[in-house]
């Protein structure tokens, strides 16, 4: 049977460290070995705080990605088949979207506090401009022949929508909201590190860090990682079952 590539760098990744470990190579106070880290990883599983921190964190991206989404789908659409919000929109978006998503932190905290608010809308901040890029350019890349197409048969704009443009720009929508689900998993993170009080992933590296718990942090570390390849999985599969096509063409 063969091994799956996939899992090549992460099982060398794991060798180096545990040979680094045992070899007394790093400070295990800085890379604790494996089994430390296993010990810390069982000793949370077993417990209950670990599933609540891991619901928060989810209801928290899943809620401004959701929200996120939602808004860039409509101005996505909106400035794709419109050429008047396209030239008065494009400029204003393409400066905004060069401002990092971080640097947005301290008016969310001004505006929404430090409540349940402030991280669900700094996730949809993070999500909004790459889901209205590839919807817009989405639907600007619908063909010009079948456009001609549907203007000849007289199709109203709801028909020219949903026969036309919709099946052409789904291929790119669906990349922007895998992608946008990535960026909300990444955001909410960053979001409970500075602005959440209350529980979540982000709380148990603060807590790791706080105490130096190197293992407590490591564990949250594969985690964030393992949770975030999960839902990438999860995009990918249900773009497959959307555009069947893509995957053939692949």
């Amino acid at each position: 049977m063969s091994i799956p590539r996939g899992i090549v760098l992460p099982l060398a990744i794991l060798l180096a460290w545990q040979a680094a470990s045992s070899a007394g190579l790093v400070d295990p106070r800085l890379l604790p070995p494996l089994q430390a880290v296993a010990a810390k990883a069982w000793a949370l599983v077993t417990g209950d705080a670990i599933a609540l921190k891991l619901g928060a964190s989810l209801l928290r991206a899943l809620a401004g990605f959701a929200l996120g989404a939602a808004l860039g789908l409509l101005l996505g659409f909106l400035c794709g088949m419109s050429r008047t919000a396209d030239l008065l929109l494009r400029p204003s978006f393409q400066a905004l979207k060069s401002i990092a998503v971080f640097a947005w932190i301290p008016l969310i905290a001004l505006w929404f506090g430090f409540g349940e608010v402030a991280p669900v809308v700094f996730v949809a901040l993070a999500v909004f401009p790459v889901v209205v890029l590839n919807t817009w350019e989405g639907v600007q890349a619908a063909p010009h022949r079948l456009l001609e197409v549907g203007a000849a048969l007289r199709f109203g704009p709801w028909q020219r929508l949903r026969r036309i443009v919709l099946p052409a720009a789904l291929p790119s929508i669906l990349t922007g909201v895998q992608l946008g689900l990535i960026h909300a998993w990444l955001a909410t993170v960053g979001a409970e590190y500075f602005l959440a009080k209350g529980s979540g992933l982000g709380s148990l590296l603060i807590e790791g860090r706080d105490h130096f718990d190197m293992p407590l942090v490591m564990v949250g570390v594969i985690l964030l990682g393992s949770i975030g390849f999960l839902l990438n999985r999860a995009a990918l599969l249900v773009g497959a079952r959307l555009v069947p096509w893509r995957q053939a063409a692949a």
